[in-house]
């Protein structure tokens, strides 16, 4: 079957520059300066969910006066119905910590797929706050648990009690009442497969269950804290304002165990990269902008300053690029005013202006112009999964593949893995919690059991082998001779169709930073205010600034990129 586009269908498709290159793009300090954009899975999610007026609805509340005990809530989405199922236990403060090696929480969540019975209930109560440790069924999507923040939780129990807002700067201090520690999805500990919800058209785009969860949760977070309160003081008891609540996302703590996903799934990054620098291309190549879109832009611009004025935190190497970003940012706002804009390509010029400074900043006006540019960009969220694994093709060439490796890999020939600073680490999966870690290659045990993170390495080594063939051969002749190579194969043959799909950097270096992996997936979920603990962790917040349930239809439902407190 032909996959040729037909004229008419070409001349349909927008206008767009070229893309930038895969080798500028997939450089993991690049990677590590990503900021949500439109096309974020949060985003889409929740765009989806308002055409189809979804809404949760609280289905069961056994919540005690101390708020503990069990609510289910239950949302309809493509005329299938799924339940929230949340666990609310005492949790001793020495008990509470944001590792993933904790074995009691606050909180601890379910989504059922269609709505649970007593039965279900019991069994779920009786394994969910056991999370790893308990036995689960295939009705279960996505497994969670989550702990309060402590300090602003009761600060906004006692003020609700007593009538009064909470105070505004603890709230956008901290920006979250809870904050999930893990949020399981795609057959974890025996809960559900992925492949239960393909034929959702809402729910089978990347981790959309599990985004869903997070929205829920963050609902349920705000219901808990009014009830406990309401239940101190029903005479003097006021609910949380609705601008608070929009504020108040969920906290997520994030560690090494998402790195390894942009590795090991390179299609599906190819697809996620492409679609972004897709919509990039198109806005850049708009000729001449619209007095609305420039308004909105000039208007996103002070919602943006605003916001990196709000983002602080404890990490000397982070705030010092938040500090350097308000500075450049700032910058481009003075010159890129309503004149400077309305004159021709106006935002390949703004791109262009970006391109001296720090790539935070370079990202940062990515997401800026896409923005604004909804009805432009917004179908390229659909493009962004993929069913299909990558495939080995044996009747290729040794020299094809070898050429391959030259042009696409060059960067890999260029490192020295003689040179002890380029091996110095290995990534293993801990025994213990069975989650992805980083050792020391040269002080630690374990490098046998090393992941097949070393894609440079591998690949060098390939091409090395190559390159001491007589005469080319077929890869499936190669392969039989030299089966330790075929991993390395697979990558550069992948590579060839997927271009986004690989990370052009040496990721058991020294200097390779995890941070960067983690910060780049974490902006596709649509998270914001990247706050690093550590060169292996950090704090985030979801869903701040999102639509309550109740607000999904308001015409500016989708209006929460870069979100910030406004002060009353």
């Amino acid at each position: 079957m032909s996959t040729a586009i037909d004229k008419g269908a070409a001349d349909a498709l927008p206008a767009q520059l070229p893309l930038r290159s895969p080798s500028t793009v997939m450089r993991l300090d690049r990677l590590g300066a990503f900021f949500p954009t439109r096309l974020s899975f949060l985003r889409s999610l929740l765009r989806d969910l308002a055409a189809q007026n979804a809404q949760p609805v609280r289905t069961r509340w056994e919540i005690d006066a101390d708020g503990y005990g069990r609510a289910v809530y239950t949302i309809e989405l493509d005329g299938h119905r799924y339940s929230l199922i949340a666990f609310s236990t005492a949790l001793p403060d020495s008990e509470r910590t944001d590792r993933v090696i904790a074995e009691a929480w606050d909180t601890t969540f379910n989504l059922f797929d269609g709505i649970p019975d007593d039965a279900d209930l019991e069994r779920l109560a009786n394994n969910t706050p056991r999370q790893e440790a308990g036995r689960f069924l295939p009705s279960e999507l996505v497994l969670s648990r989550a702990n309060k923040s402590v300090r602003l939780f009761a600060h906004v129990v006692e003020r609700l009690a007593s009538g009064q807002q909470p105070d505004e700067q603890m709230i956008r201090d901290t920006g979250y009442l809870m904050r999930t520690t893990a949020v399981y999805g795609n057959g974890k500990f025996g809960i559900s497969d992925r492949s239960r919800v393909l034929d959702k058209p809402t729910l089978n785009g990347p981790f959309r269950v599990e985004l869903l969860t997070v929205w829920m949760i963050r609902g349920f977070t705000h219901d808990l804290v009014e009830h406990v309160a309401r239940v101190r003081d029903p005479q003097k008891f006021v609910p949380l304002a609705p601008r608070f609540k929009r504020y108040l996302g969920v906290g997520n703590s994030t560690g090494l165990g998402m790195a390894p996903f942009l590795v090991s799934h390179p299609i599906l990054i190819n697809n996620w990269m492409a679609a972004r620098e897709t919509a990039l291309a198109r806005v850049l190549a708009i000729e001449l902008s619209t007095t609305q879109i420039i308004a909105r832009v000039q208007a996103l611009m002070a919602r943006t300053n605003q916001h990196l004025q709000q983002w602080n935190v404890e990490d000397s190497r982070q705030q010092s690029r938040i500090d350097l970003l308000r500075t450049e940012f700032d910058s481009i706002r003075q010159t890129a005013d309503s004149a400077w804009l309305t004159k021709a390509r106006p935002w390949q010029r703004l791109s262009t202006l970006a391109e001296p400074l720090s790539l935070e900043c370079q990202e940062l006006i990515v997401a800026l112009l896409l923005e604004p540019h909804g009805e432009l960009i917004d179908g390229l969220a659909h493009c962004m999964s993929s069913q299909h694994a990558a495939e080995l093709s044996p009747s290729q060439t040794t020299d094809h593949l070898r050429t391959a490796i030259e042009t696409e890999f060059q960067w890999a020939l260029e490192l020295d893995f003689n040179d002890p600073q380029q091996t110095a680490q290995f990534w293993y999966v801990s025994e213990e919690k069975l989650e992805p870690r980083l050792g020391d290659r040269h002080t630690e045990p374990g490098a046998e059991l090393e992941l097949p993170l070393d894609v440079a390495r591998r690949v060098q080594a390939l091409h090395s082998e190559l390159s001491r063939l007589p005469a080319s051969i077929s890869v499936a002749e190669f392969l039989l001779a030299h089966p330790m190579h075929r991993f390395a194969v697979r990558r550069v043959q992948t590579l060839e169709r997927y271009p986004y799909g690989e990370i052009r950097d040496n990721l058991i270096a020294g200097t390779c930073l995890p941070i960067d992996m983690l910060r780049c997936k974490l902006s596709f979920f649509g998270a914001s205010k990247f706050d690093p603990k550590s060169e292996r962790w950090t704090r985030i917040t979801l869903c701040q600034g999102a639509p309550l349930a109740d607000e999904l239809q308001y015409t500016d439902a989708d209006d929460w990129w870069l979100p910030v407190l406004e002060s009353t």
